[in-house]
């Protein structure tokens, strides 16, 4: 991933309905959701709600397609795992890394 790539990915995520919405489409995993049902479970106004949803596919982090009369949007998981790439590269100077309980926290 270059660092235009990566800084945009980071810029729609910084912010919170975007990143809540990211974080509901990763959770539905490849299948997705309808755009309602995204807006029914965050309480978010459709034209809000197409607001933010523009700019994670903008930014390559979500992609939609239509299902009849629904559009149905789907976390890019190519594009977040690039970008958990590209932070994590070259990590610890090269070395292994460890995880453990207190770098990883459950939301």
């Amino acid at each position: 991933m270059e660092t235009t790539q990566a800084l945009q990915s980071l810029a729609a995520l910084a912010q919170e309905s975007r990143l809540s919405i990211f974080r509901l489409l990763v959770q539905a995993g490849p299948a997705g959701m309808a755009a309602g049902a995204i807006g029914e479970k965050l309480e978010l106004p459709p034209a809000t709600l197409s607001f933010h949803l523009a700019g994670l596919t903008r930014a390559g982090l979500a992609q939609s397609r239509q299902e009849g009369r629904f559009v149905i949007y789907s976390a890019d998981y190519a594009a977040m795992n690039a970008l958990v790439g590209f932070l994590t590269d070259n990590c610890c100077q090269g070395a292994q890394c460890e995880t453990t309980s207190r770098t990883r926290r459950r939301a």
